[in-house]
């Protein structure tokens, strides 16, 4: 397994070093399949947390363990330092599953006052949670309309409206931007990221690694059923630049000269690529091409990204 270090997570905005989510060696075994080997996964309080994987690494399977919706074969989990069957800790969380049930013959307002029921939210505090959850996905115009008269994007945010009803201070989303065009997907990530500054641990199960990177303080990458990388989106570059630079001419020994400062440099016809450490080195490859007579055309230096790690570590399998 390949790890990184979330800095501050488990503080942010003062609070608390327990994790909100801890899973040790969570394993879920179907007949002879192995769906999930030995998780162990820490999601800090108030950060937002992200989940990643190609189909069929196990993430969804994860996240209904986490709940208590599917018992694991082997393994613990705790929710705000309780055994996730704790009904108090169950309390504090709202949940957006990826495939919602949706009542269609309900309205807007019908649909949220049936769930705040089943929250057990009573009398006026349950009218208000309901006013209160649409206003901030951005439904109230709606509030009368029929859920089967909803665009999905619609559809996506009175799901997590429902998931907001209980004020959670564990709020976990499968997949919430799916099938959401570029104003949706920005919208849901502005509430997300509102709720962070609220205080509201946010766990994050997406495809969408643009947004992913956006949002999330820490990631944890799945590949079949293993964790293959978790950390922070902002450290995946540190302490490696990627190269690349066109050049023509120059000495024989040119590549025996640049590899002092990047060992890994490779040389195809006029194309150059190599890593480097920090951008002081890229600065000492382009003078030391440049002082050996060589011309230098382009020279570009490249984070990697999230999407790059994560393509490397699937090895390209249903990216």
């Amino acid at each position: 397994m390949q790890a990184g270090d979330p800095v501050g997570l488990a503080t942010r905005g003062g609070a608390s070093a327990t994790p909100v989510v801890r899973a040790r060696g969570l394993r879920k075994v179907y007949g002879s399949r192995v769906a999930v080997a030995g998780l162990d996964l820490d999601v800090p309080e108030g950060a937002v947390y992200g989940l990643l994987g190609p189909n069929g690494a196990g993430k969804t399977t994860v996240i209904k363990m986490l709940l208590g919706l599917s018992l694991p074969t082997a393994g613990s989990v705790t929710l705000f330092g309780r055994p996730n069957s704790d009904p108090h800790a169950r309390a504090r969380v709202g949940f957006l599953p990826e495939h919602f049930r949706f009542h269609e013959w309900l309205t807007a307002v019908e649909f949220l006052d049936f769930h705040a029921q089943l929250y057990g939210i009573r009398g006026a505090e349950r009218r208000e949670r309901v006013t209160t959850a649409l206003d901030r996905v951005g439904l109230t115009h709606r509030a009368e309309s029929r859920l089967g008269t909803f665009s999905k994007g619609m559809l996506q945010r009175i799901g997590l409206a429902q998931a907001l009803l209980n004020a959670p201070r564990l709020l976990v989303l499968d997949e919430p931007t799916s099938g959401l065009d570029p104003v949706g997907r920005r919208e849901i990530r502005d509430l997300i990221l509102a709720l962070r500054e609220e205080g509201v641990t946010v766990l994050l199960n997406s495809h969408i690694l643009s947004e992913v990177e956006r949002v999330c303080d820490g990631v944890a990458i799945l590949d079949l059923g293993q964790l293959a990388w978790q950390g922070s989106p902002t450290g995946i570059g540190e302490g490696r630049i990627e190269v690349t630079a066109q050049i023509a001419g120059g000495p024989p020994e040119l590549l025996d000269l640049l590899r002092r400062l990047a060992p890994d440099i490779m040389r195809d016809a006029d194309q150059l690529s190599f890593t480097a450490p920090d951008a002081d080195t890229v600065a000492e490859v382009a003078a030391a091409i440049i002082a050996s007579g060589a011309r230098l055309y382009r020279l570009e230096p490249k984070q990697p990204s999230l999407e790059d790690l994560f393509v490397r570590l699937v090895k390209g399998r249903d990216v």
